[in-house]
């Protein structure tokens, strides 16, 4: 079988094979140093990005449920939810109401006059026209260029006022095409009216007069520009659906404080999860080796859990619920997660109902010192974002010395082949003279007979 490697031809040493042995020799160290510092910071980055990914879901969470309505232990019901819905905010107290909804608060609606169809020219003066809207004081202004169709005008107003909570489209049917204009904003005093030199501004007609929405609470008459009533009753948000009547109804209720607090320690959990994954130590096998996270035995790691639990652990408060342990809230102590007890819960929730909204919210509350105990890790040049800038940037300097390393190593690649190559040829001279030389020697030591 040929052999593969070129050996020297005067020598017939494998050169190529010494300088490539050489040249790995030289590389090695350096390029294995590499490989281990890129995989290090490249993993590093990727766990610093999830551990950062996590918290800020986590602090997402706390801010959700860091409000006057999550831990009241009140609910909101309505009798018929196709009349009306409600909702809760700050300041809602028990109570109920009788709601009879008269009339839906409805916007502004008006139609062009009829033209021949949708691609019927709107604009034939040979110049861009102006057409006005104007609603509650404010006027828009919109061109329409020579020879646009109504399909054409309507892309135009959509493209400029839509973002203003004004809209136009084609309707058609027998009798021809139209432009209807449509407003978002409810309640009196919101007609749209069209002006301008715009053909299409002339011979408007209303389809639908804006109105307020007219509802009694209680036998008390009211009225709402619209249909989300939001200042009728503290903390009691109202969203009107159709006429009729409806009991509007707050009420205590011990499942909508569990819902939150289960909240609060699934986002909990979720958290330490993502840590604990970043930070594990993986036991191995018959050789008794351990094998580390990305993030085992990082002090950032340590001290961001540390600042966690420390707040999960204080006792606050002067009443008598100031712990979660009192809740049947426990930390398992193998993963760090915490643990729902709902037995315990169930007889918790008899003696401190009225005191869990203060263990959780408010300045003091769980839920302001979680956030604040984690602000240094997740702002803008914070803890996590500084690591990940360090991480990048020894990131780039990693593949820089890799370029340096490859130049260096392409050099001496080339460096070591001319050396060899002189000596082979040098090598070759040498052979070609001794060959000579012994050829003549034999000559004249075996001269021939006459």
């Amino acid at each position: 079988m040929a052999s593969s490697t070129i050996s020297g031809i005067g020598s017939g040493i494998d050169t190529q094979g010494i300088v490539k042995a050489l040249v790995e020799a030289e590389k090695a160290p350096k390029q294995l140093q590499i490989n281990n510092q890129t995989k290090s910071a490249t993993t590093s980055l990727s766990a610093i990005g999830s551990i950062k990914s996590a918290l800020e879901t986590y602090r997402s969470a706390l801010a959700k449920l860091n409000n006057g309505t999550s831990f009241t232990g009140l609910a909101g019901t309505t009798s018929d939810e196709k009349v009306a819905k409600v909702t809760l905010a700050d300041g809602v107290t028990a109570g109920t109401y009788a709601l009879e909804v008269t009339q839906l608060a409805s916007a502004s609606k008006i139609s062009s006059k009829v033209y021949s169809g949708a691609s019927a020219v709107i604009n034939e003066t040979g110049d861009s026209q102006a057409l006005t809207i104007s609603q509650s004081g404010t006027s828009y202004s919109v061109n329409i260029a020579a020879g646009a169709t109504l399909q054409e005008a309507r892309d135009t107003i959509n493209g400029q006022l839509q973002s203003k909570g004004i809209t136009a489209n084609v309707l058609t049917d027998a009798s021809g095409s139209r432009l209807v204009f449509s407003s978002t904003k409810t309640g009196e005093g919101t007609e749209l009216t069209l002006g301008g030199s715009a053909d299409v501004a002339t011979g408007a007609t209303t389809i639908t007069e804006p109105q307020n929405a007219k509802y009694t609470l209680d036998g008390l008459e009211l009225e709402s520009t619209s249909n989300t009533v939001t200042g009728a009753v503290s903390g009691l948000n109202i969203e009107l659906i159709k006429e009729g009547k409806s009991t509007l109804a707050v009420a205590a209720n011990n499942e909508t404080l569990k819902t939150s607090v289960q909240s609060f320690v699934s986002a909990y959990n979720a958290l330490m999860t993502a840590v604990n994954a970043q930070t594990k130590v993986t036991a191995g096998g018959d050789d008794k080796s351990s094998t580390g996270a990305a993030l085992t035995g990082d002090a950032t790691m340590r001290s961001l859990v540390n600042s966690i639990r420390g707040e999960l652990t204080k006792t606050v408060g002067t009443g008598g619920l100031r712990t979660l342990s009192q809740l049947g809230i426990s930390t398992v102590q193998k993963t760090g997660l915490l643990e729902f007890d709902e037995a315990k819960w169930n007889t918790a929730i008899k003696t401190h109902s009225a005191d869990i909204s203060g263990l959780f919210t408010g300045k003091d509350g769980l839920l302001s010192r979680m956030t604040n105990a984690t602000e240094d890790y997740v702002k803008s040049g914070g803890i996590l974002a500084s690591r990940q800038s360090a991480l990048s940037t020894q990131l780039k300097n990693l593949e820089e010395e890799q370029e340096n390393l490859d130049r260096r190593i392409e050099t001496l690649t080339t460096t070591l082949t001319k050396k060899y190559n002189a000596m082979d040829s040098l090598v070759a001279q040498l052979k070609s003279s001794s060959d000579s030389v012994m050829s003549t020697l034999n000559a004249l030591n075996n001269p021939k007979d006459d």
